[in-house]
């Protein structure tokens, strides 16, 4: 399952970002955005500080 991005929790850091080997992540709004391309390494869930990634 690809990552989701909880959007209430998002603060917009761009820590995910520079986490994605993939780059399937960009931003949009302030707030993460996860593409198709995603792997579901989750590599963005360790990274994120405010918990607002998770592989569901």
């Amino acid at each position: 399952m690809p990552a989701v991005v909880d959007k209430e929790k998002c603060t917009g850091c761009e820590a995910c970002v520079s986490s994605c080997p993939v780059e399937a992540i960009s931003m949009d709004d302030g707030k993460a955005v996860v593409s198709d391309e995603c792997i579901d390494c989750g590599a963005c869930v360790d990274e994120c500080p405010v918990e607002a990634i998770t592989m569901e």
